[in-house]
């Protein structure tokens, strides 16, 4: 995909060359994004995703140096022990990473950690010793895909782990083990995922998800879409409760406007078939306007979704949970992209970037 992003990176240092007689693994992935089917997707419907090649999410883990695990990133460097609650994720995949790639003795290596660390006797001292004299690892984790902006950054955080622990292990990895790690951290972070970020930060083209099941989608014509990532973060989790609260208030209604959600992410796979623009602008303005009647939308974001049709653009939503996050908008060309993302930035957006979804 041509894609020239405006986007400024979350990004801890590239981890330095390992010494004499370490060992190093290395993994990567991209964002995603959805296109049409938010939501709907939830309930079992259908929904339209796309990789984000430009923005990514890259994993080293080197064995040796310090006893014990630990993360250097830019949320936070130290053993995996004292990480935050907010990479819960990100230490669960880790662990299941290096058991299922057949490095068990590093998965386990940071309850030693932990218990050194937390000790304040001198029979724990004993242990602290016991474990300086066994395995250390660091895994190093540098992402460009802002947070929590429904661009799949802990899905691809998650998929760039696992590629890492298996290249250390020298294992094959193959696309279900891999959709299964993901899936491991996408539960601690979004509870109940249907699938479709693991997914997608592993595709290599747009995809058509349902139920669990992929298939890829034909792009007549390439797609150029203009990107605004509002600053605000979203969250999936309270996105869909929030849904799933009205469905318990207002079940036809919102059963409605779910369905009708499916149907527009279904008869969308002809129109980018065909390369119609306006068919999928349209598309897009409609699905929005729906995915703010359920309340998944937020002043900014339907601001900056009017900003970019006053600018031309053909149709554009919110992408991803909704609350925050970012907007998509189809463009004409890349130098009308530009234009749109300059229109964005005015109605509030932080900062826009150009993705080209090219024909396949």
């Amino acid at each position: 995909m041509s894609q020239t992003p405006r986007v400024e990176p979350h990004a801890a240092q590239a981890s330095p060359v390992p010494a004499a007689g370490e060992r190093r693994g290395v993994g990567a992935a991209h964002a995603k994004a959805i296109l049409f089917g938010e939501h709907a997707v939830v309930y079992g419907a259908p929904a339209i995703a796309i990789p984000v090649d430009s923005l990514t999410a890259e994993a080293t883990i080197d064995v040796g140096g310090a006893a014990g695990l630990r993360i250097a990133s830019s949320l936070y460097t130290g053993p995996v022990a004292g990480a935050p609650a907010r990479l819960t994720p990100v230490v669960t995949v880790i662990r299941a990473a290096l058991e299922r790639a057949g490095l068990p003795e590093l998965a386990r290596c940071e309850a030693n950690s932990s218990t050194a660390a937390n000790s304040s006797t001198a029979a724990n001292s004993s242990a602290a010793g016991a474990v300086a004299e066994g395995p250390g690892a660091t895994v190093t984790i540098a992402s460009s895909i802002p947070h929590e902006r429904g661009l799949g950054s802990s899905a691809a955080v998650a998929a760039a782990i696992a590629r890492a622990a298996f290249d250390l292990a020298g294992a094959e990895l193959d696309s279900e083990t891999l959709f299964d790690l993901i899936q491991t951290a996408e539960r601690v972070a979004h509870g109940t995922p249907s699938g479709i970020d693991a997914r997608t930060v592993a595709a290599t083209g747009a995809i058509r998800f349902n139920r669990g099941s992929v298939a890829p989608i034909r792009i007549g014509e390439p797609l150029i879409l203009a990107f605004a990532d509002t600053g605000h973060p979203g969250s999936t989790a309270q996105a869909v409760a929030s849904v799933q609260a009205l469905r318990a208030r207002e079940p036809a209604s919102t059963d409605a406007l779910l369905s009708r959600l499916a149907e527009i992410a279904e008869h969308s796979i002809d129109d980018l078939a065909t390369g119609d623009r306006g068919a999928v602008g349209a598309a897009m303005s409609e699905a929005h306007a729906i995915l703010h009647r359920v309340g998944v939308s937020s002043d900014r974001l339907d601001a900056i979704v009017a900003a970019a049709c006053d600018a031309g653009a053909t149709g554009a939503k919110l992408t991803g949970g909704g609350l925050g996050g970012c907007i998509i908008a189809v463009a004409d060309s890349e130098a009308h992209a530009e234009q749109i993302g300059v229109a964005m930035r005015g109605a509030g957006a932080e900062r826009t970037w150009t993705v080209e979804v090219p024909a396949a």
